[in-house]
């Protein structure tokens, strides 16, 4: 219900624009009549929005937004001057371009006193103008209303531009007894297990036959699947061949110690054509992770600079196991939907009576939905962590990945055909023979994690930090430029968008509300996050533990971590295009420093 009722503000925001204008310079009941009524169905809204999602989706509303539109709105169609139809039309215009400049949360009295100095101010130009034209010069004939009205959004663009330029969040780079490149894996001591990954400009060919101008790992993409068992030490040297903007290696999901995550300009410097670098982490977490790179994320993670990463289990069950990424190549006549390189049905032999457990990993940079038909199978991890008491799902159930987000997805193989779908003709059928067509499920209820599978109640909890974000759209300088993007944290974008800063074993209670339009995969480097609620509904499933958190428009979600693992830590949007245009934020453990900067965003 929130997501709907933030669309129809938006949609009264839009009408109010095209009909501020008309109350201003009619100054007739019937306009100001439709002005009171728009601000009165933004009232409503955020009175719902209040009482539906909580504060965190209305505030900005009901403190600002809404009192600059009802309150001259109803002042003019008790008096209906033309200074007061000025008022109510400058008001109602400050509301909507509020809506669309979002605000940092304690800005709040900067934001309503500026606002209430403009109305003051436009009313005595409204006076003073509406006399000067008795004398009928032509001077007074210029339209001053007109420029006054324009100047709080160029006031205000000009503060953003300014805010937006302040002093970086991540760059800790002061005092600080503990510097990142200190808080490195096991120097001194053999691996377990040692492999290499050489970054390269290498063309793929898709299933199709469609070539993409692709970079892989080691010739391919996805690129080699690493496999540890828990408890090993991996050591992974990436080598650059000729990736000229550079890369990295970020293990996502995987809580490594901060040098080794991967992130350029916080944890490393990125790895230059012709350079080297090695990671090395203890594998302390069964599960299914996966690897990309950090550095230029938003085109080259879709390019191909990613692979799998599974932690297996020393005393894991007799499953034949597969790993497919959900992906969207950047193919020659448009973007093109795959499970790893097949845009066409693909097929696979398993012996009938076989457990099989399927690894899905959505490494594009929006929400998938997969679905399995054929049999019931479960959801037996989600995002590495293993679900407590899941039971069986029905054959279409709607399985959405969040961008980054894993499911593992256990079955057992029936006489017949098994088929994992994704987007498009992307699919791999499960069959006896190996040959068997893809088997077509109808459309199901969708997955919820919330009340998935079983656990013990939730303890009452003592928490050290609180944290409230907002996601929102507005306008902001993003990448060097005015646009309209779907990034704001708290009415700030990267860089200036402050840290959380915590003390190493804080207990930390986190609430994200989007009042955007787009959905936000919301990542979290170094730490796994429990989920307490959605929406006011308590969690009542298994523990649901994630990394990977989708919200949708309208969400509201509140969660638990611990801080156990020191560093300073990137958490973004992990749609990278959200990221680059300023949807990131660092958690800084107190004491900690980078010596690290860049140029460039980390995504």
């Amino acid at each position: 219900m929130q997501g709907s009722l933030i669309f129809v503000d938006l949609t009264l925001a839009v009408l109010t624009l095209l009909a501020a204008p008309l109350a201003g310079l009619r100054a007739s009941r019937r306009w100001l009549g439709i002005l009171a009524g728009l601000a009165a169905g933004r009232l409503i809204a955020a009175g719902l929005l209040l009482l539906t999602g909580g504060l965190l989706l209305a505030d900005s509303r009901l403190s600002v937004q809404v009192p600059l539109a009802v309150l001259p709105a109803a002042w003019a169609v008790w008096r209906p001057t033309r200074t007061a139809a000025h008022v109510a039309a400058a008001g109602s215009m400050l509301s909507v371009w509020w809506l669309l400049a979002p605000f940092a949360p304690g800005d709040t009295p900067w934001v309503l006193a500026g606002s209430v100095l403009a109305l003051a101010a436009i009313a005595g130009l409204s006076v003073v103008v509406g006399r000067w034209r008795e004398s009928r010069s032509r001077l007074s004939r210029l339209p001053w209303l007109v420029g006054a009205f324009l100047l709080v959004p160029a006031v205000t663009l000009v503060m953003a531009g300014q805010a937006n330029a302040a002093e970086p969040g991540h760059q800790h780079g002061g005092a600080g007894h503990l510097s990142v490149d200190q808080l490195t894996g096991p120097r001194n001591q053999p691996p377990d297990v040692r492999t290499t990954l050489v970054a390269a400009r290498t063309p793929v060919k898709l299933a199709s036959g469609a070539t993409v101008d692709a970079l892989t790992f080691n010739g391919t993409s996805p690129g080699p699947e690493i496999r540890v068992r828990q408890g090993q030490l991996l050591e992974v040297t990436l080598v650059n061949t000729n990736v000229e903007e550079g890369v990295t290696a970020h293990w996502h999901g995987v809580d490594v110690p901060n040098a080794e995550d991967g992130v350029p300009g916080v944890t490393q410097d990125a790895v230059p054509p012709g350079g080297r670098h090695v990671y090395r982490f203890v594998a302390t977490r069964v599960g299914t992770f996966w690897y990309h790179t950090h550095r230029d994320g938003l085109l080259n993670v879709k390019k191909g600079l990613f692979g799998a990463l599974v932690v297996a289990d020393p005393a894991g069950a007799d499953e034949l196991e597969r790993t497919v990424f959900t992906h969207v190549w950047p193919a020659p006549n448009g973007d093109v939907a795959a499970l790893d390189r097949d845009d066409q049905p693909a097929r696979q032999q398993v012996p009938a009576g076989r457990n099989v457990r399927v690894r899905a990993v959505n490494s594009s940079e929006e929400p998938q939905s997969i679905t399995v038909g054929g049999a019931p199978f479960r959801v037996a991890a989600i995002d590495g962590n293993a679900v407590a008491g899941a039971t069986p799902l029905e054959p279409g159930t709607q399985l959405v990945l969040a961008a980054g987000g894993r499911y593992d997805l256990t079955f057992t193989m029936p006489a017949g055909a098994v088929t994992v779908a994704g987007a498009g003709n992307a699919s791999l059928t499960f069959s006896p023979d190996g040959a068997a067509a893809p088997v077509r499920a109808d459309s199901g209820e969708q997955f919820d994690p919330l009340t998935y599978g079983s656990g013990p109640a939730l303890p009452a909890q003592t928490y050290q930090r609180t944290f409230d974000l907002r996601l929102d759209d507005g306008f902001g300088f993003s990448q060097g430029r005015l646009s309209y993007v779907s990034s704001l944290i708290n009415g700030r974008l990267y860089p200036a968008v402050p840290s959380l800063e915590v003390a190493r074993g804080d207990r930390v209670r986190m609430r994200i509300a989007s009042r955007s339009t787009i959905e936000h995969p919301f990542h979290l480097h170094g730490h796994r996050i429990r989920v307490l609620s959605r929406n006011g509904e308590p969690a009542t499933g298994s523990p649901w533990w994630t990394d990977t958190l989708n919200i949708s428009t309208g969400d509201v979600y509140e969660f638990e971590f611990v801080a156990d693992n020191p560093g300073i830590w990137m958490d973004h949007c992990h749609n990278f295009r959200h990221g680059a245009n300023g949807m990131i934020m660092h958690l800084a453990y107190q004491g900690v420093r980078t010596p690290y900067a860049s140029e460039h965003s980390p995504e």
